[in-house]
């Protein structure tokens, strides 16, 4: 897992929608989606669930967030 992913998948998280988040990150969404894709399969789960007109996070990707914020934003909160 790279810090790249975890980025990638909080913008896609935070829009719901991969094609505003790869505008804002500066990347195709394509490259976005294969990023996405190889998070998804190095942790075995998923965690954005896909149709044609919506994305949404999965109870797996919601606790995976929470994981990522609480480690970017403070890492030693879990361990007071």
């Amino acid at each position: 897992m790279e810090i790249r992913q975890l980025k990638y998948f909080a913008a896609v998280a935070d829009t719901l929608n991969f094609s505003r988040a790869a505008e804002t990150l500066f990347i195709s969404q394509s490259a976005l989606s294969k990023q996405i894709a190889d998070l998804e399969r190095e942790l075995g789960m998923v965690l954005l669930q896909r149709d044609k007109r919506s994305v949404r996070l999965t109870p797996a990707g919601k606790v995976f967030l929470n994981e990522a914020y609480g480690y970017d934003t403070d890492p030693f909160k879990k361990y007071q």
